[in-house]
């Protein structure tokens, strides 16, 4: 249509769809916002909230005190690892001096010092019993980490399955909540589009066209945007059977336009010459012309040729006479080109001979 235009108006159509682009870019902000608050009327939940409070704090609890004894057998064992490599070296000392003080005693043979090898003997023993008793304590250190540990992987594992029922609970319960926001952005959209729709069969071509186009963009931006990547998916099924639905319907309603476009074409190239004339808007007309088509039936037409004055398909007339100069003009033109006569647009095309065959 863009050549049937005038300059300033081609302009002022542009801006226009700006206004409209503008328009639909400030609902698409608006609708943005509230379609992503829309989760928000729901509550948030969390594994805690299919737990039972009572036997979850017990469990914790549990746990909690067996790291506290686990880290203090630890601390334990190592101050008993410490004990007992302290009496290993003592007894190690004791046991290297008591053997060269026995190699002396073998070589000197004296009698008098029978006691003191006894004493020394008895104090080596004193020594070993030492190092045996740090021994066991760090055994009996062991054996609480190791109580200490047990238990509390016992906990933990007790705790997890709990968790892990909890999990489930809540993985359901997403679903269900993701599914009723769903249905909220749904409730949201859906009506939003049918207005759409609605403007674009009745309102499309009023005097707000720019608003009415840029409510258009919105609805369909909110639906197959802000809907569509949140539709439930169960594993496709949903996802390909909606996207088969609304394949079938769209296809649908575009084979009904197309039979009732046809069936009106066939009844409009029944009517008169010029009843279907005055039913053709200038726009219109000079639109499909642009496009080498004719205005009535929209089939191509050599509108070059001089020869064709009426369309071969539909019979609508397409070149005429002008009254005034004889010259062949365009049947639908408002003005003669030649002489700027009225055209008449809306009469039907006569056909008068060339004027350079009419007598002075």
């Amino acid at each position: 249509m863009s050549k049937s235009l005038r300059l300033t108006e081609k302009w002022m159509q542009r801006g226009l769809w700006l206004v409209a682009l503008v328009f639909a870019g400030f609902l698409i902000g608006l609708g943005g916002t509230l379609v992503g608050d829309l989760p928000k009327v729901e509550k948030q939940l969390t594994v805690e909230d299919f737990m039972d409070a009572s036997a979850s704090s017990a469990l914790r609890e549990a746990v909690k005190r067996a790291e506290q004894a686990g880290e203090a057998a630890d601390t334990a064992l190592e101050q008993a690892q410490l004990k007992h490599r302290i009496a290993q070296t003592d007894t190690a000392a004791a046991r290297e001096t008591f053997s060269n003080w026995l190699s002396t005693r073998r070589a000197t043979q004296l009698s008098e010092q029978d006691a003191e090898l006894v004493a020394r003997t008895r104090a080596l023993d004193g020594l070993k019993d030492k190092e045996r008793a740090a021994q066991q304590a760090v055994q009996a250190q062991q054996q609480a980490a190791l109580d200490a540990r047990q238990a509390g992987e016992r906990e933990r594992a007790r705790l997890a399955e709990l968790e892990q029922t909890a999990q489930k609970l809540l993985d359901a319960e997403t679903r269900r909540v993701e599914l009723r926001v769903f249905l909220y952005r749904l409730a949201l959209t859906l009506p939003l589009l049918v207005v759409a729709g609605w403007l674009f069969m009745k309102k499309r071509k009023s005097t707000y066209w720019p608003f009415v186009w840029g409510f258009i963009l919105f609805a369909g931006f909110a639906f197959f945007v802000e809907l569509v990547p949140y539709l439930p998916s169960y594993g496709g099924y949903v996802r390909y059977l909606v996207g088969i639905v609304v394949t079938v319907l769209v296809g649908r309603q575009a084979i009904l336009a197309l039979n009732r476009y046809l069936e009106k074409q066939k009844l409009a190239e029944q009517l008169p010459d010029a009843q279907r004339r005055e039913e053709l808007s200038y726009d219109t007309a000079l639109t499909r012309l642009s496009k080498s088509v004719c205005p009535g039936c929209e089939r191509p037409v050599d509108l070059r040729n001089p020869e064709i004055d009426f369309c071969p398909h539909c019979g609508i007339g397409l070149f005429d006479r002008c009254q005034a100069c004889t010259t062949r003009k365009s049947a639908f033109a408002k003005f003669c080109h030649a002489c700027g006569t009225t055209g008449e647009p809306g009469r039907a095309p006569a056909h008068l001979p060339d004027h350079r065959a009419l007598p002075s």
